[in-house]
């Protein structure tokens, strides 16, 4: 994807001390729920898409959570994940399919400022004309995050469809690639412009916030995501919040439910982004809400 590309050659431009300035990380600590109603339980884990090696081993908490479920249930079934089908349907909707172009789309502030940072690695905004704002800053973001060393392959969604996989456990997935997309293609442009303005700005302050971030996943700081990264996104960008998270998590939310309803025994772990368990809109609350009972796993500090 030549976004993705291009932010690989603006790595060296951006990360002069990205490993300096991320949090101390001291304990392991899940976002991981059980919710049970009289005969069986679901077990939620918020995932984290991309991690470093030292991110493992993962809590004891986790591994009795994959050892006491019979299945897994992922954002997106594992066999989707390589197949061809998947790679023509994220080219299809990173594209513009009303004619329009980066340029057209994005304000000339913006416009000027991502041509200054495409410049300065030798390349030019022309590569990038047939990609939605979404998807430029979709890859100047995957860029930077492996530049400080995070990788897709140890993202603890890959981790644990590849354990299934080897323990012989089904796996499916709540929605489609292409329902992923869609969501994504569907964000007025305007916040598409804002997201990527607000990157070309301070690209630093993507580093930090990125390193943050992590460390509050691996800390299992429900108090600080939920304020830095749900609130967030629901105040700055409400119309991203609401496509992005609240209508998937309605979406999702039956599909958990089945997996209480139908199973009189087996235990189901569901692994979705930490987004989609936080907050009123999460799947933790609203679950909560229709009287299952649901408790915080986790060995090392207080139920939420």
């Amino acid at each position: 994807m030549k976004p993705r590309l291009l932010a690989l050659a603006l790595c060296a431009l951006l990360i002069p001390a990205a490993h300096a300035d991320q949090p101390a990380q001291d304990g392991k600590r899940p976002l991981l729920w059980k919710v049970s109603d009289a005969d069986n339980s679901v077990y939620l884990l918020g995932s984290f898409h991309l991690l470093k090696a030292d991110d493992y081993p993962l809590p004891a908490e986790v591994d009795r959570a994959f050892d006491d479920s019979a299945s897994l249930l992922f954002e997106v079934d594992p066999a989707a994940m390589t197949a061809p089908e998947s790679v023509a349907a994220m080219q299809k909707y990173m594209a513009y399919e009303d004619g329009k172009t980066l340029s057209a789309v994005l304000p000339k502030p913006t416009l000027a400022k991502l041509g200054t940072l495409v410049s300065a690695s030798g390349g030019s905004l022309q590569a990038l004309e047939h990609s939605e704002p979404w998807a430029v800053n979709l890859g100047l973001v995957l860029g930077i995050t492996q530049a400080m060393g995070f990788r897709p392959e140890l993202g603890l969604d890959r981790k644990l469809m590849e354990r299934a996989q080897d323990a012989g456990k089904p796996a499916a997935g709540l929605e489609t690639v292409e329902d992923q997309m869609k969501a994504m293609d569907a964000v007025p442009y305007a916040e598409q412009a804002q997201g990527l303005e607000e990157f070309l700005d301070d690209p630093q302050k993507s580093i930090r916030e990125m390193g943050d971030m992590h460390a509050w996943w691996r800390a299992g700081d429900v108090a600080k995501l939920d304020a830095e990264m749900r609130a967030e996104m629901a105040r700055k960008t409400p119309e991203s919040y609401r496509l992005l998270d609240v209508e998937r998590n309605q979406a999702w939310l039956p599909q958990v439910e089945k997996r209480l309803s139908d199973s009189k025994k087996d235990n189901t772990l569901v692994v979705v982004g930490a987004l989609h368990l936080l907050g009123g809109d999460g799947l933790v609350e609203q679950l909560r809400a229709k009287g299952y009972t649901v408790e915080r796993m986790c060995d090392a500090c207080a139920a939420d």
